[in-house]
């Protein structure tokens, strides 16, 4: 077996020394292992060559197939990848696409009560139309915060999620259906938010946010809204944005409160390890699941969340940078504090 190993080594070395293509030098590795098997099977018992080759044909024939087993499944895995990769082709290339420019007739009717408001007007429309918003997370805040960039008509609208629809989703995460259980949340809010504007491009990614995606993807987008509700993707989602430079409208909710800020270290605002540098401690940060949460109230904090992300694109208004919006739906009660960036925050601190 050594020797067979040393004979491979060599001729891949000397193929790679060569520049011969990677698929000659498995060629290659192809007929050496059929001599091999050949020598074991031709040549008989106690022959030098078989001894030197491994002397048994069976510990060959089942290094060939577990070989074959592995190339099948990466050919297998390969057309899935493949297969994935065109349907979600096939599904960008089926949105409409969003014209730069004038708006069209009935776009203007659409939006007509934005156009009418000072603070929007025709130029504040045309900035949602031409504006790109990430969502992370298409769950109770992310349901709302879609469904009102929708319907204002938010030119390309991203929404990232690896979660499924189920049915303890429906009691507040208002932009699923009780028949598209099972299905990936990112595709059903697609589905509602369509139906609701034709005119706008909604981009579904079904996978969960990782190091190795989050700064790619946010460098495609304008605005990053972190509708999550785990610390260890809130930083990532941090960490992310301060890296490509992009302002996180971001809300959290628990029980009957929720909260709401706008991160924005380029612009003078803290981030969000700024004001949190620290993991809460176990059983400081329960879960909705754990803890419930009244279900009206992600669709009050979404909305409002949806309602910075109008402002900041149309400049209308004052926004959350560097202060943070708490609401207390039990007592109705408002507060807003103010946020400072931290000169030795370690995400941030060299923005």
């Amino acid at each position: 077996m050594l020797f067979v190993a040393i004979i491979a080594g060599t001729i891949w070395g000397i193929g790679y020394l060569m520049g011969a293509p990677r698929v000659a030098r498995l060629y290659m590795l192809g007929l050496l292992y059929v001599a091999v098997l050949a020598v074991q099977i031709v040549l008989p018992t106690g022959h030098p060559l078989r001894v030197a080759t491994g002397q048994s044909p069976a510990l060959w024939l089942m290094l060939g197939a577990f070989v074959a087993l592995v190339l099948v499944y990466r050919m297998g895995l390969g057309r899935v990848r493949n297969r994935a990769e065109a349907l979600e082709a096939a599904r960008h290339a089926a949105a409409p696409v969003v014209a730069q420019g004038p708006f069209r007739d009935d776009e203007l009717e659409r939006y007509a009560r934005h156009i009418t408001l000072p603070d929007i007007g025709g130029g504040g429309q045309r900035a949602l139309k031409e504006a790109k918003v990430l969502v992370v997370g298409a769950g109770g805040l992310g349901s709302p915060v879609l469904l009102y960039l929708a319907a204002a008509g938010v030119g390309r609208i991203g929404v990232i999620d690896g979660d499924t629809v189920s049915l303890s989703n429906l009691q507040r995460q208002v932009i699923h259906t009780d028949a598209r259980q099972g299905m990936p949340k990112v595709f059903s809010a697609e589905q509602t938010m369509t139906a609701l504007n034709p005119f706008v491009e909604v981009r579904p990614y079904h996978r969960m946010l990782t190091d190795g995606i989050a700064e790619e993807l946010f460098g495609d987008y304008d605005l990053i809204v972190d509708g999550t509700d785990s610390y260890a993707v809130r930083a990532l989602v941090n960490r992310a944005a301060v890296a490509v430079g992009r302002p996180v409208i971001a809300g959290a909710i628990s029980a009957w409160e929720g909260q709401i800020t706008l991160y924005d270290p380029a612009a003078g605002a803290p981030c969000m390890a700024c004001i949190f540098p620290h993991a809460p401690k176990p059983g400081m940060a329960a879960t909705c699941a754990e803890t419930g949460v009244i279900g009206a109230l992600p669709g009050v904090v979404g909305a409002m969340m949806a309602l910075e992300v109008v402002k900041h694109i149309a400049g209308a208004g004052q926004g959350l940078r560097g202060r943070m919006l708490i609401y207390d739906a039990l007592h109705a009660e408002t507060r807003t504090i103010l946020l400072k960036r931290r000169a030795d925050c370690p995400v941030c601190g060299q923005v």
